[in-house]
């Protein structure tokens, strides 16, 4: 008998072997392998700053840079990120990663163990940052620094920087209320994550919220307008402003319960978005995030006016789920979520930490997503959310990675200047604007490797060129990871899911 039962349970072995070489039964991906993937997805943020950098600092081939920005101008703006590959400051694609980031740590900060400091970290730095630019100087929000055409000109390390780093603002006379309004946003996110771990940080980051959106609101027009080519083409709020406001609003009623934001969101609701249905989320167009956001309150609370956000969710997610009556997403033949020639990553990731946040929301009444006549459960967009994350993470038909730093295989020729060239401390003789042009070139490796970044990704046939002049795949960015810091988590707090 016991030889039987011996007999049987390799069977059993073989059979579950067999099964998981086929994708049908196991994850590609085990709790430890998670971990990973958290842990450098943060870690990625400290390639990005700008500033002093402390201490601790653990991707040590950076140092400081940019320790007189905005002295010209007589501010303090030292600090803050650099978005992507170059070395300016941008302030409408900094303030939604930080409120990205903020909303990872809000809805699945539970399940990030050993990570949740380094988080809080990343966040910090951004809030930090974020606080100078809209508190130096009354009725104005610094909200950029470096004059990107001129940046964009040079190839060198942040810490070589020696192009002009003019200061950009806007004001009442200049008005931008996308930027204003998400500066709102990631103030009022953040001030919820330290809530109970930094109450003092956390009352001054929603009091200066609440500031910046009253600003915002009261001075309208876009930030596209006011600054036009220092901002146009790299981050033009095409969207408008609109949606922003609305996404300020919801922010600083989620951290504050504040009557006052709840009457401004039922009042404005109409006019600035909620009855639009929107297809993507991006550091753009908030339309698709803030409907998840608020659909919460109905889910939860059962508020009334909430119900409209709640079905217009349930239409962006039905969008994206194969097999529904309203389903219009285009997936690539390996099974990728496919929007854009460029940076495609950014709204795969947007896009599974919403279907995530979503399946959070849902899950605390046992309710669904309604498609047509069919239902959407939540774990249907728990698993449809894990095979993006997976397929990020290696498990696509290139066997590749798109986590610089992370499995076997993964892009080495990254668009980002301070990882392609030399590192300050290999190399501390300066490297001169033009002198770096050799690196981009190169056919090397980058020799400092950026971990944690996640590039732009495959083509809509899932081809991917590991190539450091095609920055259209092979360009990182802070807003593609920030919402991957959440998703990831996720997937680390429920490994029954895997």
């Amino acid at each position: 008998m016991a030889a039987n039962a011996t007999s049987f349970s390799m069977m059993m072995k073989i059979l579950c072997i067999t099964l998981c070489s086929l994708s049908l039964l196991c994850s590609a991906f085990t709790s430890v392998d998670y971990s990973q993937a958290l842990e450098k997805s943060i870690l990625f943020f400290e390639g990005q700053r700008s500033g002093k950098l402390p201490s601790n600092q653990r991707l040590t081939w950076r140092a400081d840079s940019g320790l007189s920005d905005g002295s010209s101008y007589h501010v303090d703006l030292v600090g803050g990120y650099y978005d992507a590959g170059d070395n300016v400051k941008f302030g409408l694609p900094m303030a939604f990663t930080t409120t990205l980031l903020a909303w990872s740590v809000i809805e699945f900060g539970n399940s990030m163990q050993n990570q949740i400091e380094n988080a809080r970290g990343a966040i910090k730095w951004s809030t930090d940052y974020l606080l100078k630019a809209a508190t130096a100087t009354p009725e104005t929000l610094y909200v950029q620094v470096g004059d990107p055409n001129l940046d964009h000109r040079c190839w060198e390390r942040p810490e070589d920087m020696d192009t002009p780093r003019n200061v950009y603002k806007v004001s009442a006379q200049n008005p931008g209320s996308d930027v204003a309004a998400e500066t709102a946003a990631a103030l009022a996110a953040a001030s919820i994550v330290f809530k109970d771990s930094n109450p003092s940080y956390s009352t001054k980051l929603l009091h200066t919220a609440m500031k910046v959106f009253d600003f915002a609101d009261r001075h309208r027009g876009s930030y596209s307008d006011s600054l036009n080519s220092v901002v146009c083409p790299f981050y033009c709020s095409y969207s408008g402003y609109q949606d922003e406001l609305l996404w300020g609003a919801s922010w600083i009623h989620r951290a504050s319960q504040n009557s006052s934001y709840l009457a401004y969101i039922r009042s404005n609701g109409h006019t600035m978005g909620s009855d639009d249905d929107d297809y993507s989320f991006s550091w753009d167009d908030k339309r698709a995030g803030t409907k998840v956001l608020l659909s919460k309150g109905f889910l939860e609370k059962n508020t009334e006016e909430f119900q409209i956000y709640k079905a217009h969710s349930d239409n962006y997610i039905c969008s994206l789920i194969p097999g529904t009556s309203s389903f219009q997403a285009q997936y690539t033949p390996g099974g990728l979520l496919y929007k854009a020639s460029e940076s495609n990553l950014q709204y795969v990731t947007s896009t599974a930490f919403l279907l995530l946040t979503y399946a959070k929301y849902l899950s605390s009444n046992g309710g669904g997503a309604t498609c047509g006549t069919s239902t959407v459960t939540a774990e249907d967009l728990i698993s449809h959310a894990k095979k993006q994350v997976d397929y990020i993470l290696g498990d696509n038909p290139a066997k590749m990675s798109y986590m610089v730093g992370f499995g076997e295989t993964y892009p080495q020729h990254v668009h980002h200047r301070g990882s392609s060239l030399p590192s300050i401390h290999a190399h501390p003789d300066h490297i001169a604007c033009n002198n770096g042009f050799q690196y981009l070139y190169s056919g090397a490796p980058n020799p400092n490797v950026l971990a944690g970044a996640i590039v732009g990704g495959p083509d809509s046939k899932d081809n991917f060129s590991d190539d450091r002049n095609n920055y259209q795949q092979s360009e990182p960015a802070t807003y593609i990871n920030a919402p991957f810091v959440g998703a990831v988590a996720f997937f680390l707090g429920n490994p029954t899911t895997n």
